[in-house]
């Protein structure tokens, strides 16, 4: 009985091996057949899978190519270096943006444009040169020469109106006021040169960091060599911002690694940097500061003496939100007094009737406006051009 299991059990293995070796031999024989099919169309194998995609040799548009893998030299990436618009572009734009900003502009021209002017229109008038922050007595002199004039001529016509009021708004701005920025290097009396260095003050919110990253692109434009100081130790992003706008011109900044770190010494080295290298213009940016907290405005003095051991300080800027009006002006007057003022960067003047203010602020500290700003793209800051101002402000900007 076990000898017939055993037969049956080794005819069964047998039976399966001979299967298998018939299968193996047919399998063979087909991909024999199919190889040689194709090597006879010309047709080749697809490639053995590595665990790595291979790109296609013409991408389609909806396909993403992966990134070469950066090799020891390619690991940094140099940002593309933006071209600044150039100073007039930039000023005959932004002066046709004043003329459509709306404010002391259009309420002027609103009341001209009644013909014949009655008391309530002069009244009319007034107010409007007061609340656009034109200051109290600026607007008296305005509107005794606008009547005294008229009426010696016996005229109530809008357009000679105009051009009255035109007139005594440019006495006021004073279009012969030096508005240039020093930007020159200084040589000492041993023949040593200076970076011009300029410092830029303020208090919180007026967009100063900002501003100092638009000046260097407007300095850039006019093929300077600049330097940033990253001197507002006390915001950590400030740093970080200018650095952002330096990059982007091809700007260096000069920073500290250490939050809280002393600002002067961070302004020093900043101008320091400037010497070594022989670059133009070296631009310090600080903190904003309240102009009634005295320590603070203490050390904006200090910075500007530490500055001065390596080179003049040949502009201190300060920068103003035309929207504060006559809380502007006092600010001013404060950081006038602890720095010396040489110059006003109006910024944020698109967007307020308080564009009277350039006429206040000049006529109570005797300093120049000599930038402003019309908006938040990277080039809406240009020098400050009285007779386009004006213009604009009484609807005559082409």
């Amino acid at each position: 009985m076990r000898k017939t299991e055993s037969v049956n059990t080794s005819t069964i293995v047998l039976i399966v091996v001979a299967a298998l070796l018939l299968i193996g031999v047919a399998t063979l024989f087909v991909m024999k057949n199919r190889r040689r099919d194709q090597l006879e169309q010309g047709t080749s194998y697809p490639p053995l899978a590595t665990g790595l995609e291979t790109a296609p040799a013409s991408p389609t548009t909806e396909q993403v190519e992966a990134p070469e893998e950066a090799g020891p030299e390619s690991e940094l990436t140099v940002p593309a270096i933006e071209l600044p618009e150039s100073v007039p572009s930039r000023m005959q734009r932004l002066r046709a943006r004043l003329a459509r900003s709306g404010g002391l502009g259009q309420s002027i021209l609103g009341i001209l444009s009644r013909g014949d002017l009655s008391p309530e229109d002069w009244e009319e008038l007034e107010d409007t040169l007061l609340m656009a922050d034109v200051g109290l007595e600026p607007t008296t002199h305005i509107m005794e020469s606008l009547k005294t004039q008229t009426k010696v001529e016996g005229t109530r016509d809008p357009q000679r109106v105009r051009e009255i009021l035109s007139n005594e708004l440019m006495t006021l701005i004073d279009p012969d006021i030096d508005r240039s920025l020093k930007t020159e290097p200084i040589r000492d009396a041993d023949g040593v040169s200076h970076p011009a260095a300029i410092l830029m003050v303020g208090v919180n919110g007026t967009g100063k960091t900002t501003t100092v990253g638009k000046l260097a692109r407007l300095l850039v434009a006019e093929e300077k060599t600049v330097i940033l100081g990253a001197a507002d130790t006390f915001r950590a992003a400030a740093a970080d911002q200018l650095a952002t706008w330096g990059e982007r011109v091809g700007v260096d900044v000069v920073r500290s690694d250490r939050e809280g770190a002393d600002p002067a010494s961070v302004a020093f080295e900043a101008v320091k940097v400037g010497r070594e290298r022989g670059s133009d213009v070296v631009v310090v940016d600080t903190a904003g500061r309240l102009q009634n907290k005295a320590g603070l405005m203490d050390e904006l003095g200090k910075i500007k003496r530490v500055m001065e051991r390596n080179a003049p300080v040949g502009e201190v800027l300060l920068v103003l939100d035309a929207t504060t009006g006559q809380n502007g002006l006092q600010q001013a007057k404060v950081f006038a007094e602890v720095t010396g003022i040489t110059g006003i960067v109006l910024t944020k003047l698109d967007g307020t009737a308080k564009g009277g203010i350039v006429i206040a602020v000049q006529r109570e500290l005797g300093v120049p406006v000599k930038f402003v700003g019309l908006g938040e793209g990277v080039d809406d800051l240009a020098p400050f051009d009285p007779e386009g101002f004006v213009d604009a402000l009484l609807g005559n900007a082409s």
